[in-house]
């Protein structure tokens, strides 16, 4: 494939950019004084920094290719993963969870888990969060390996070894390097710097693709040239069962209930950016702040990709998407896109963007890894007692081996051609179960610790099973399921599949931990509670000087965006 045509005003922007970054970590070196200050950022950052943090941590590689990929795949139905699969859980744990997680002051998901539970819930947690983060991390590296190795005119084959592994390598050392140096802080100001530079990278692109096509009624005109995707311009109105990302009960029970609630409110690597805030209101309104964001972020990340295979109907001469295996390599459609319209200077600011997405991505994922790991099981289970700064030395190690695991697990996500496709089967394995234990041990008093174990546990093997014995059309890897040698079922893409073991699995786990709990006692008293369960919890008091500043007015006009938006684009 031919390389991009970078002059020095391209590089000089790159530079610039890498420049900051590590600057930052070492501006923030001298702060990182114990393990508080290097894990939780103190705890002491406005709501408006841990807000961009909050959505920028999300608005990695992961976003900005997966989501380019699922528009190019599905359509604008994949505005669901924000409108349907993102808004409602962020409100509602504004509203009704942070005042647990902040209020507890738990360092951790997993240690809330402890202090609402038991030491075995929130020991399950913690690994299975330290191998979901691990292989998020290696999912950024990946798309950031495979952006360079399209950017850089460097061809080498050293053995097994080509550029693809070099690039690896070298994204790895440089998030390794300022994670190292300014932990969670560093991490955080980078996110906000990173979505500032994505908006402003991707938003010419957004405008001269559509241009180019004669506007979205060209576009539309366009996607009618081929009947496989007539009607990719709309959200709901062409969702079918046939449809690629299933039916109407897939995407609102699956998306927009157990896999957004279970991301939103239990993901440790979002709500961590909450829990680092100074105040219990900035607390609770980062993740509305970082809504209002998130609400207008497809149209930088999901239209390219739409505007991507109108280029295609039309026959564009200047723009092709790599084949991979039977298909397309959507995971291409943003770099070949910037190859295709950005010009000199332009290009190095929209290559920089997307750099930022992978940096974001990845550090956001060491970063909560490294608290989970460091609090939740090394000082828990293997060396408890010892002093903060033995802690502090033990997270910065941490980053260390979970960089260097994450590239592991970046060679198992070269074998999907949508990365977020990988994601969410992760996310249904992990944040599926833990999102039926939340809901309810913040609710009813009742939940016992060998119950959310149990649910958990079971909600898990059931996600396993699920995958074991469905596939979607054409799966050539087991990592794609099957595994168990029968198929009973094939899903019209891994995205359907992906919804189906989401609500096995929720449904399972909320099942098993209803019945668990009613059959054993109880070992939590009211005061132990406090604070833990909502109705054992005082209400909050917000001190927010305007009406539009408190949580549930900004909740209010939040949601009402939200639905506006989906009425617009039906």
């Amino acid at each position: 494939m031919e390389s991009f045509s970078l002059t020095w005003i391209d590089w000089t922007i790159i530079l610039i950019y890498f420049i900051f970054v590590l600057g930052i970590g070492w501006a923030l070196k001298k702060y990182m004084s114990d393990a508080t200050a290097f894990l939780e950022a103190g705890r002491s950052l406005p709501a408006w920094v841990t807000g961009l943090a909050f959505i920028s941590a999300n608005l990695g590689a992961l976003e900005v290719i997966g989501m380019a990929a699922s528009g190019a795949k599905y359509g604008m139905a994949t505005v669901h993963f924000y409108w349907i699969g993102a808004i409602p859980a962020m409100i509602f744990l504004a509203i009704f969870m942070m005042p647990f997680y902040y209020g507890s002051k738990a360092r951790s998901v997993p240690e809330y888990l402890k202090l609402r539970f038991d030491e075995k819930t929130r020991g399950f947690n913690a690994f299975s969060f330290a191998v979901m983060t691990i292989f998020a991390s290696g999912i950024s590296m990946y798309a950031l390996a495979v952006l360079a190795k399209v950017l850089l005119p460097i061809h080498f084959e050293l053995g097994p070894f080509t550029e693809f592994d070099l690039y690896l390598v070298v994204s790895a050392v440089i998030v390794l390097i300022y994670t190292y140096l300014g932990g969670l802080s560093s991490a955080i100001y980078n996110e906000v710097l990173q979505f500032f530079l994505i908006v402003i990278g991707f938003l010419p692109l957004v405008i001269l693709g559509l241009v180019h096509i004669g506007g979205w009624d060209g576009m539309v005109e366009k996607l009618a040239l081929d009947p496989a995707t007539a009607g990719f311009q709309h959200s709901w109105k062409n969702i079918s069962s046939s449809h690629p990302m299933g039916g109407v009960i897939g995407i609102v029970m699956g998306l927009g209930f157990v896999l957004s609630f279970g991301y939103w409110c239990t993901n440790f690597l979002v709500v961590q950016r909450a829990m680092a805030a100074g105040s219990m209101s900035a607390a609770r309104k980062t993740p509305l702040i970082g809504a209002i964001p998130k609400m207008f972020i497809p149209f930088l990340v999901i239209i390219p990709g739409v505007i991507a295979i109108a280029l295609i109907n039309m026959g564009d001469e200047l723009f092709n998407i790599p084949l991979k295996g039977a298909g397309y390599d959507y995971d291409m459609v943003i770099p070949m896109l910037l190859k295709r319209y950005l010009p000199t200077g332009v290009l190095g600011l929209g290559l920089t963007a997307l750099l930022a997405s992978f940096m974001s991505g990845m550090a956001g994922n060491v970063t909560a890894f490294n608290t989970v790991w460091t609090y939740d099981i090394y000082q828990s289970y293997i060396v408890p007692g010892k002093s903060d700064n033995h802690y502090l030395r033990v997270g910065r190690i941490t980053t260390i081996v979970g960089v260097t695991v994450s590239i592991l697990t970046a060679y198992v996500a070269a074998m999907f051609n949508n990365v977020m496709d990988f994601l969410q089967l992760i996310f249904a394995f992990i944040n599926a179960p833990l999102f039926a234990a939340f809901l309810l041990g913040m609710f009813t008093k009742r939940t016992t610790g060998h119950g959310a174990f149990w649910g958990l546990l079971s909600g898990t093997l059931s996600a396993a099973v699920v995958h074991g014995f469905t596939a979607p059309v054409g799966a050539t890897s087991l990592v794609k399921g099957g595994w168990a040698g029968t198929v009973i079922r094939e899903f019209p893409s891994e995205m359907a599949q992906n919804f189906a073991i989401a609500i096995v699995a929720f449904s399972v786990a909320l099942t098993a931990t209803l019945i668990i709990s009613y059959a054993t006692k109880r070992t939590k008293t009211d005061a132990q509670l406090k604070g833990l369960v909502y109705q054992l919890t005082p209400k909050t008091i917000d001190d927010s000087k305007l009406w539009f500043q408190r949580p549930a007015a900004m909740a209010w006009i939040v949601g009402i965006i939200a639905l506006i938006l989906t009425i617009i684009f039906w």
